[in-house]
């Protein structure tokens, strides 16, 4: 239709890539008025880039035609600040996604952020805005790329383990240090334990951990989006604890609310795949104001230690 318009979202994640298609229909001549057009997912792809983002990017948006965009944008943590493209930041990003993905007539009180690297939670107030954010420790026992580590240690594949039965009653592995949690893991399949229990005892490990975030959050319709939302023997858990349906867009994190952002707003044109990365000395120039200056000895006294 005349006055359709088409954006494009990327979100870079720890371990997957994830490219949405965002559309938004205006009415065409002597069509009715249009006061309120709502941007909708037109198509998405995920790309699980086992730590190379760079190249799985690459090959994500090589098929594309950017003549079709009237934007793109992207968001993530580190890696998207080597990108030529208008970012914005992971919150903002999923304060736009939610409208576009969330079941209609539901109203998610948060949403867990369950990627490879961290587990977070957004709490939402009615209008779906931001109003805090919970995160746990850092520790890596209990994410999404940790779990992959452990079953390449078991030689067990991600679609092996998706076939076993969330029935398996798991084997208690400890969620505190992700040093102690691999080396039960090893002890147990040492001492014959099957694989498949270890594996839901680690899945049920991380559902532990995700209601641990959730202990100030009403348990209700809790959206949960990031790559480890792929893990169903997980989710399951998830929802068996907490006494609810999990609604999950998958992937699906912050690029469906990249994708508004070139639908209202002028952003950086696609500069072509070869120009597609920023240099590291560009880089470097951009952020150099990001650094700190060393101690100087000259600093005024009140500064040093141990000054009462």
């Amino acid at each position: 239709m005349p006055g359709d318009r088409k954006s494009l979202g990327v979100c870079l994640g720890a371990s997957t890539v994830s490219v949405v298609q965002v559309g938004l229909k205006n009415s065409g001549p002597g069509g009715p008025r249009q006061t309120a057009a709502t941007p909708t997912i037109l198509d998405y792809a995920l790309y699980p880039h086992d730590g190379n983002p760079s190249q799985t990017l690459i090959r994500a948006l090589e098929p594309l035609d950017f003549d079709q965009f009237t934007g793109i944008a992207a968001t993530g943590r580190k890696f998207c600040r080597f990108l030529n493209l208008s970012t914005i930041s992971e919150p903002e990003a999923v304060e736009t996604a939610y409208p576009l993905v969330k079941p209609a007539g539901i109203c998610c009180p948060a949403i867990v952020s369950a990627g490879g690297e961290t587990f977070m939670v957004y709490v939402l107030n009615q209008k779906g805005r931001i109003i805090n954010v919970l995160t746990g420790n850092k520790c890596a026992s209990g994410t999404g790329e940790f779990f992959l580590q452990q079953l390449r240690r078991m030689n067990v594949t991600l679609a092996e383990a998706a076939q076993w039965a969330v029935a398996e009653t798991p084997y208690k592995v400890p969620g505190r240090c992700s040093v102690f949690c691999k080396s039960d893991c090893t002890h147990a399949t040492n001492k014959g334990i099957p694989k498949s229990r270890v594996a839901a005892g680690l899945c049920h490990m991380m559902a532990n951990k995700v209601l641990e975030l959730l202990k100030k959050v009403e348990r209700r319709n809790i959206m949960i989006t990031g790559g480890t939302a792929r893990n169903q023997m997980m989710i399951e858990y998830l929802g068996r604890a907490s006494g609810t349906d999990c609604p999950r867009p998958g992937a699906l994190h912050g690029s469906p609310g990249c994708g508004p952002l070139g639908l209202e707003n002028e952003t950086v044109p696609f500069p072509g795949i070869p120009a597609l990365f920023a240099s590291r000395a560009v880089h470097r120039h951009r952020h150099r104001r990001l650094r700190f200056r060393p101690p100087d000895s000259r600093a005024p006294r009140c500064h040093r230690r141990g000054h009462q």
